[in-house]
């Protein structure tokens, strides 16, 4: 029983779906161009579809295929999404961002996302930046074992908390000096744990992703174990393909 059409992602020209990749519960992937904007979409067979691990990554594999066979410039679209048809799709999606659109393929043509997440280690981090205060290490010290005020331990936490945030601070600066010279859009986002202290995606050239990645092997290696860099350097552009409502 089919529940309608489920849409992976948009694209600026006539694609080819991805051979040998099958999409959600298994079905055919196929494309259908309405009024000029190509989509990427396969036979519903549920109404709403769970957010699984197993979902999600057949949602992602169906757009990095078509990605890899050549199709580069693509608007994703969220996870989930179910039409009745194509009439649907014309009057709520094209009809009324139509001009949106054009611009997003635009600004995303001859581009890629890339993404960086730097996490650390906070307790060593802590310690690490003791060792290298000796006065705020000594004025902690010469409060251990004593009965602090509210205040006194409100004190000694904010001067702690202030010099972590700087040395954080200083990591961040060393990426964004060197990494956003090479990119035409930059977007932070919120880390995602409390390890992480810089989540942030940017939009670069494709051809330049080789030196992109060059970069930040480098500024990994200034860094020694100090960090951990998760780097991907192929994904659809969530980050820069957002309608505005």
């Amino acid at each position: 029983m089919s529940f309608g059409l489920y849409l992976y992602g948009i694209f600026p020209e006539e694609v080819a779906p991805p051979v040998g990749v099958n999409g959600l519960d298994g079905q055919a992937i196929a494309s259908q161009v309405v009024d000029g904007f190509s989509f990427l979409y396969s036979e519903a067979r549920q109404e709403k579809y769970l957010a699984s691990r197993r979902n999600l990554l057949t949602h992602e594999k169906v757009l990095e295929q078509t990605m890899q066979a050549g199709f580069y410039t693509l608007l994703p679209l969220r996870f989930g999404l179910v039409v009745k048809d194509w009439e649907s799709i014309n009057a709520q999606l094209i009809k009324p961002y139509k001009e949106q659109l054009t611009e997003l393929f635009q600004k995303l043509a001859g581009q890629r996302e890339v993404s960086i997440k730097i996490l650390w280690d906070t307790k060593a981090e802590l310690q690490s930046m003791m060792e290298s205060n000796p006065e705020l290490k000594q004025q902690r010290d010469n409060m251990e074992g004593k009965k602090l005020s509210m205040e006194e331990v409100i004190q000694i936490g904010q001067l702690i908390e202030s010099n972590l945030l700087a040395r954080k601070q200083d990591v961040i600066q060393v990426f964004c000096h060197e990494l956003n010279p090479l990119a035409k859009e930059v977007v932070e986002s919120e880390p995602m744990t409390e390890e992480m202290i810089y989540n942030a995606a940017f939009l670069i050239p494709w051809d330049k992703e080789s030196v992109f990645s060059d970069r930040v092997e480098a500024i990994d290696k200034q860094f020694g174990d100090r960090l951990r860099i998760r780097y991907n350097n192929f994904t659809a552009p969530y980050t820069f393909a957002q309608l505005a409502s």
